[in-house]
């Protein structure tokens, strides 16, 4: 009986060793969507007043989501860079989506108007969505701006295959030597999983509505 008992026991430890296992923890973000996960089409409102969805771009082969907003110095670093992700993938069928998720009374510089205006002062090519209820960016488990979600079309659904930051330098472009959302997308683009899924977003935190 006590050769049983330790029988099943070792079974139990070993099954959740083995559960633990197949998700890694480095592919976690702790909530919202985890690489592999399966993304939930949205209808956020775009500085041109439209609405805007995944499931609008019929030839997209997946999309470059990046949560960020206008008063961030992290986000403001990485603005030239974004517009350069979108120059160069959104043609391969990879183009970006920005969003901004903050809640523009703790911070007015990051309210819909300013969003057109520093869209247009800067010449963004892409669309910057406002999360104004606030139920996209925790949905996906974003926390800083900006933070990065790669996500992959397959069967007219929409896989996240990468999380994290652009590169390696939130500071200057040109002092990257890790360009992690380049190199998934391209991974992507020749049918393989990125090498690196996971990365940590440095940035500003998000800023949740008072209640």
């Amino acid at each position: 009986m006590k050769q049983l008992k330790f029988t099943l026991f070792m079974l139990v430890i070993l099954g959740g060793a083995f559960s633990i296992a197949t998700k890694p923890a480095e592919l976690s973000t702790g909530t919202g969507y985890e690489v592999g996960d399966e993304v939930a089409d949205f209808k956020l409102k775009n500085i041109d007043d439209k609405m805007v969805s995944l499931s609008d771009n019929k030839t997209a082969k997946g999309f470059i989501v990046i949560f960020t907003c206008n008063h961030c110095p992290y986000s403001k670093a990485y603005e030239d860079r974004i517009i350069a992700l979108d120059a160069m993938y959104k043609s391969k069928g990879y183009p970006v989506i920005a969003i901004n998720p903050n809640d523009s009374i703790q911070e007015p510089d990051d309210s819909f108007d300013k969003m057109k205006e520093r869209a247009k002062e800067k010449g963004f090519t892409f669309p910057y969505l406002v999360d104004a209820d606030q139920s996209i960016y925790p949905a996906f488990g974003a926390s800083r701006t900006p933070h990065v979600y790669v996500v992959n079309k397959k069967d007219a659904k929409f896989y996240v295959e990468y999380i994290g930051a652009i590169d390696n330098n939130t500071k200057e472009a040109d002092k990257a030597d890790k360009h992690y959302v380049q190199d998934a997308v391209n991974a992507l683009l020749e049918g393989k999983k990125p090498a690196v899924p996971f990365t940590k977003a440095i940035g500003c935190s998000i800023k949740k509505k008072q209640n």
